[in-house]
């Protein structure tokens, strides 16, 4: 697969506490210069970054994060707030006890008000596969698939595993056709990068391939 294929399908990300202004610029920088499918940035940056980007890069960022377990009104408040601010893009995190309690309902339930919250805006749904159960992931792709999200997300990058290869496959096996699929947390080489987009992942969040490259 050629470079700026694999290019093209990254979030490059930065989602790190510490993250300043200098930071984001750069990676906003490298976003552009690369042509990544977006930055993945922290929400108190989307203003500042969409003014400073404008139409040349999308803007991603993430609410609800890294735990999930805000109330659905504040998710639905972050992603208005987050579009409001410029954001292209929305990554929001599930509520994982829910999951555990069964509460299927509900998480769909939570998943489409943040949906109509994101007024048009792309939303991605991040399950944090390391926590759940084969069973939980299975159930949790068909939640999705009937959520009206675009994409269904491996991980937050923040938990005890990001995105494994067998997650993706399950993934592609599970989920319906209009879904897709973004593996995150721990894509560290090209490699990774070339086996996740095989299995299945139209979008890959990472931090490192885009460093891979200007090492080059």
């Amino acid at each position: 697969m050629e470079l700026k294929d694999i290019l093209s399908r990254c979030d490059h990300t930065l989602l790190a506490q510490t993250a300043t202004w200098e930071e984001i610029r750069q990676i906003c920088d490298d976003g552009i210069k690369y042509a990544t499918a977006s930055v993945c940035i922290p929400a108190g940056y989307v203003r500042q970054a969409k003014e400073y980007v404008g139409d040349n890069l999308p803007i991603c960022t993430v609410i609800g994060f890294p735990n999930g377990y805000d109330t659905t009104a504040a998710k639905c408040f972050m992603a208005k707030d987050a579009v409001e601010n410029g954001a292209d893009e929305v990554d929001m995190v599930i509520n994982l006890g829910w999951v555990k309690d069964g509460k299927y309902d509900a998480v769909l339930e939570e998943i489409r008000a943040v949906k109509a919250a994101c007024q048009g805006r792309l939303l991605k749904v991040i399950i944090e596969t390391c926590l759940l159960t084969q069973e939980e992931k299975v159930r949790m792709c068909e939640v999705v698939s009937q959520s009206g999200a675009e994409y269904i997300k491996t991980s937050t990058g923040f938990s005890t595993a990001g995105a494994t290869r067998e997650d993706v496959a399950l993934f592609a096996a599970h989920v319906a056709p209009h879904v897709k699929i973004k593996a995150a947390g721990g894509i560290s080489t090209l490699q990774d990068a070339e086996d996740f987009i095989a299995l299945g992942a139209s979008r890959l969040g990472t931090s490192r391939i885009v460093k891979l490259v200007k090492a080059m």
